[in-house]
C-alpha cells in the first residue's frame, strides 16, 4: 500500500506514518519497495498554447483567412509576436507545408487539415495526465518550454513475514507483555491477554560504527573506475603554479589565478620543473616552435613566459595537475589513469560549492580516440551509479579543444554540471611528449554524490553528525 493511501485509511498526518512505517521497518515488521516514476505536466507556456492553440495552428488558421497568403505584418495583427512567429515558420517549413516567404504561403501540394498537428494530441494527452503519450513529441515539446517533468518516487508498503506472526490484541485491548512489580502488587494483570512471547521474533536492530557515506561512496565510484582498466594516481596537494597551471598551457595572467580563486600559500618555495620541460612550455606559451619543430604548435599567449612565477607554490585547485604530472613520467601510450583527491579554491560557500572539494581527474591516451568516446565514457559512468538522465552540451577550457559538459538533474537543485572534458590541446601534449589524443576530463564527484545519496546541500557531504552516520542511533 502506498504512504498517501495509507495516512487517509489510518487518518493519520503524512510525517507520523512515514515515522511510523520506518519504525517497522526497523524492527524487520514492514517491508517496503520503492519506484520512481517521470510525469510530464504543462508548463504555464504550455497551457497558454493549450488554450489558444500552438503558434503553428495559429498560423495555419490566420493563412485560411487571407486567402492563403500573409504578410509580416498581417501575422502581427494575427496575434503572432515574434517568438511564436519564428517557431511556426520555421516548423511547417521543416514539414513542407510552407513556402519560402514573406509573403508566407501554403505549398499547392500541402495537405492541412484540423487534425494533423500531433503535438495538439500530446499537449491535451498531458494536460489530462494520460499515459499514452508518444514521448518523441514530449521531448520536443519540452524543449520548446510547453513542458516540464516532474519526478517522484512512490513507496509501497507491505507486512513482512515476521510482522505477520506478530499477535495483535482485539480491539479496544491491550496485551500486557510483561509483569511488574507495580502489575503484581495491584493485581491488575487479572483478565488480562498475555503477549505470547515468540521465540523467531528478531532482535533489536542496533547499529555502530560505520563510515562516512560520502567516503564509501567515493570508494565505490573508483572501483567503477578500476573495473573499466584505469589506473589509480595521485599528486601533491601544494602544488605550484608550473604544474597547477602552466603545464596545461593557461596562461599566466589567467583570471582563475586570482586570489579569488587559487589559493597562494607563503613561507615556502616550490620546486622547478626539468630545465627541458621549463623550456618546452615556455616555447608553447610563448608561441615558440619546440625544438626539433620548424614550426610553433599555436600563436602562444601575449606577453613573455615568466619561470618565476611557474615555481610560486599554491593550493592544488585541480586534480587536472595529477594528469600533467602523470603524462610527464609516462607519455608513451596506450594509458588509462584517474585520480581521486582533494583541492582548494577560495568559493563562496552554498548549496554547490565549498572550498574544499573532490575531483575524479581521469585520461585515456591511445589512437583513434575523439570526443565521442569522451561522451561514451560519461554515459557509461553515470549508468554505473544509477544516474540515467543526463545531457551534454558543448563548453570551453583552457587546456582542452573541442570540450563538453556534462549535466545530471538532482531532484531540488535541478541540472548541476559534473562531467566537464574534452581532448588536450596540442599545446598541452607538445610539450610533455604525447604524440596520441588524450581525453581528459574532471569529474565533480561530490556533485555527483548529492545526487546519487539524496543530499541537498554540497555541506551535508562533510558533516560530523553521529545519528546521520550511524543510520539514527546515537
Amino acid at each position: 500500500m502506498e504512504e498517501e493511501s495509507l495516512g487517509r485509511e489510518v487518518g493519520l498526518p503524512a510525517d507520523q506514518v512515514r515515522g511510523s512505517l520506518q519504525r517497522l521497518r526497523s524492527k524487520h515488521l514492514a517491508l517496503v519497495e520503492e519506484e520512481h516514476e517521470t510525469i510530464p505536466r504543462l508548463t504555464p507556456k504550455g497551457e497558454s498554447a493549450l488554450a489558444r492553440g500552438l503558434p503553428e495552428r495559429r498560423f495555419l488558421d490566420a493563412l485560411r483567412q487571407h486567402g492563403g497568403s500573409l504578410t509580416p505584418d498581417e501575422v502581427t495583427a494575427a496575434g503572432l509576436d515574434d517568438e511564436e512567429r519564428s517557431a511556426a515558420i520555421g516548423i511547417l517549413r521543416r514539414r513542407g507545408f510552407l513556402a519560402e516567404g514573406p509573403p508566407f504561403r501554403l505549398k499547392a501540394d500541402a495537405r492541412t487539415s484540423e487534425g494533423f498537428l500531433p503535438e495538439e494530441t500530446v499537449l491535451k494527452q498531458v494536460s489530462e495526465e494520460g499515459a499514452d503519450a508518444d514521448p518523441a513529441i514530449v521531448d520536443a515539446l519540452e524543449r520548446r518550454g510547453l513542458v516540464r517533468r516532474d519526478h517522484r518516487s512512490i513507496k509501497r508498503w507491505s507486512v513482512s513475514e515476521e510482522g505477520r506472526r506478530l499477535p495483535l490484541a482485539p480491539e479496544g485491548e491491550e496485551l500486557l507483555g510483561s509483569l511488574t512489580p507495580e502489575i503484581l502488587r495491584s493485581g491488575s494483570w487479572r483478565g488480562r491477554t498475555f503477549r505470547p512471547y515468540d521465540v523467531r521474533a528478531a532482535v533489536p536492530y542496533l547499529t555502530g560504527a560505520r563510515p562516512n557515506p560520502y567516503m564509501a561512496w567515493l570508494e565505490e565510484f573508483e572501483e567503477v573506475l578500476i573495473g573499466l582498466g584505469f589506473e589509480q594516481a595521485e599528486g601533491p596537494l601544494l602544488e605550484t603554479e608550473f604544474w597547477n597551471n602552466d603545464a596545461l598551457f593557461m596562461p599566466q595572467d589567467h583570471p582563475a589565478r586570482s586570489i579569488h580563486d587559487a589559493l597562494s600559500v607563503e613561507g615556502v618555495e616550490g620546486k622547478p620543473p626539468a630545465p627541458d620541460l621549463l623550456a618546452r612550455v615556455a616555447a608553447v606559451h610563448e608561441g615558440r616552435p619546440l625544438p626539433g619543430m620548424g614550426a610553433p604548435l599555436g600563436p602562444g599567449w601575449p606577453g613573455s613566459y615568466d619561470p618565476r612565477v611557474a615555481v610560486r607554490p599554491v593550493l592544488r585547485s585541480q586534480t587536472t595537475a595529477v594528469s600533467a604530472r602523470y603524462l610527464a613520467a609516462k607519455p608513451r601510450p596506450p594509458f588509462r589513469m584517474f585520480s581521486i583527491d582533494r583541492n582548494f579554491r577560495r568559493e563562496a560557500l552554498d548549496a554547490r560549492h565549498h572550498l574544499e572539494f573532490h575531483q575524479c581527474e581521469g585520461i585515456i591516451g591511445e589512437e583513434g580516440l575523439d570526443l565521442r568516446h569522451l561522451v561514451g565514457v560519461f554515459t557509461t559512468l553515470a549508468d554505473a551509479i544509477g544516474l540515467h538522465e543526463m545531457k551534454i552540451r558543448p563548453s570551453y577550457f583552457p587546456f582542452t579543444e573541442p570540450s563538453i559538459e556534462g549535466y545530471v538533474r538532482h531532484p531540488r537543485l535541478g541540472w548541476m554540471e559534473v562531467f566537464p572534458g574534452g581532448v588536450l590541446r596540442p599545446e598541452v601534449l607538445g610539450p610533455l611528449g604525447v604524440e596520441v589524443p588524450v581525453l581528459a576530463w574532471g569529474i565533480g564527484v561530490m556533485r555527483l554524490a548529492m545526487v546519487a545519496l539524496g543530499c541537498n546541500d554540497i555541506r551535508e557531504l562533510f558533516q560530523d553528525d553521529l545519528a546521520a552516520l550511524t543510520g539514527g542511533s546515537p
